[in-house]
């Protein structure tokens, strides 16, 4: 696992101009803009993505958080939707990756969900981490089709063991508040925490939820 100097932070299932600005006012390092999953919350449309992206200034990374699972369907949403970063939600033949490289621009960066379920997802992060830029550790069950942004913790043991062993960025989702993550970059060392519902009063992004997750970070 790379040194970590900082704990990155990402705002996921932003949803309007306004909860990017918010997002970047508070010391986002990236924000998640969430596609069509089959569940979950912050979905908006590919256009929309477009222009909110358009309009998050650099060095502010924007994720496109996309459900395809071939190179050709994810090259194709990563050029309409105009994101620098792609997260690939589902489990994807890590094959694929050379299609993904060989076609996308080279300066998009690829974030592989992995969820976090039993001991296994050690072995499938590993394989993921010869093809993909970062690995995002997260609390959905893909056999569920449930692909993120449940609200859940999973086992951060398994998490840190997980950053332990691989030698790419690691991120941190799931469950994640201002109250827990502390403890959570504590115990697991992530490279970066990823929080959606965590900082949002119903169903919208809260300035005081989101500064007072960013300040717990600093003090990590």
């Amino acid at each position: 696992m790379p040194t970590n100097a900082r704990t990155r932070l990402k705002i996921c299932c932003i949803s309007t101009s306004s909860e990017a600005a918010l997002a970047v006012a508070c010391g986002a390092d990236a924000v998640g803009l969430v596609a069509h999953m089959p569940s979950g919350p912050g979905v908006i449309e590919d256009d929309l993505i477009l222009n909110i992206a358009r309009h998050v200034p650099p060095p502010v990374s924007t994720w496109l958080l996309t459900s395809r699972t071939s190179a050709n369907d994810i090259v194709e949403h990563a050029l309409t939707c105009g994101t620098n970063t792609l997260q690939i939600v589902s489990p994807i033949d890590p094959g694929e990756y050379q299609e993904l490289r060989l076609n996308l621009p080279a300066s998009t960066r690829i974030v592989q969900v992995v969820h976090v379920e039993d001991e296994y997802s050690l072995e499938i992060a590993q394989e993921y981490s010869g093809v993909a830029d970062a690995v995002l550790l997260d609390s959905g069950s893909p056999s569920q089709n449930e692909l993120g942004g449940t609200g859940r913790t999973h086992n951060w043991d398994l998490s840190r063991h997980i950053v332990n062993k691989l030698d790419i960025p690691v991120f941190l989702a799931g469950g994640l508040t201002p109250q827990n993550v502390i403890e959570a970059i504590e115990l697991v060392r992530p490279y970066g925490v990823d929080v959606c519902t965590g900082v949002r009063v119903d169903g919208r992004l809260n300035r005081t939820k989101l500064s007072e997750f960013a300040a717990a970070i600093a003090c990590t």
